[in-house]
């Protein structure tokens, strides 16, 4: 990647920063990739990284377990792409964009991941179940 003094470098482990929504997904994810930086929005306000990568944790709005207010919420992401100095990479399954919205305020949330999507680069990679 290329800093804001035009210097590049390769990308190493303390450029990346993954942020979930969710304790138990910070902790399922630490299990699995050690020695990564990994937490909620709130562990990394005002902390910036080249890379940041926002696992959703929850298939659609209706699995999120705290609500489609918590996971939703428009300050989550946006505090989580603003972290990013080069990349952001969501991480999410494709129901995420088709939320069930029954009250103009989660349109208002929806909307925003909705925007999100219209403006990406999308990679769709498929993990195989056999």
């Amino acid at each position: 990647w290329q800093d804001e003094h035009r210097i590049k470098r390769l990308l190493t482990r303390d450029d990346i920063l993954i942020i979930t929504p969710y304790n138990a997904q910070v902790s399922l994810l630490q299990q699995s990739l050690e020695g990564l930086q990994i937490g909620t929005v709130d562990k990394f306000q005002g902390r910036e990284a080249p890379l940041v990568i926002f696992s959703m944790a929850s298939s659609s709005s209706l699995d999120a377990p705290r609500g489609m207010r918590f996971l939703y919420h428009p300050n989550r992401l946006n505090v989580a792409v603003s972290r990013a100095k080069c990349a952001f990479i969501l991480v999410g399954s494709p129901s995420i964009f088709e939320a069930e919205c029954s009250t103009p305020e989660q349109m208002t949330w929806a909307n925003v991941y909705c925007r999100y999507l219209e403006e990406c680069v999308i990679l769709e990679v498929y993990q195989s179940s056999s």
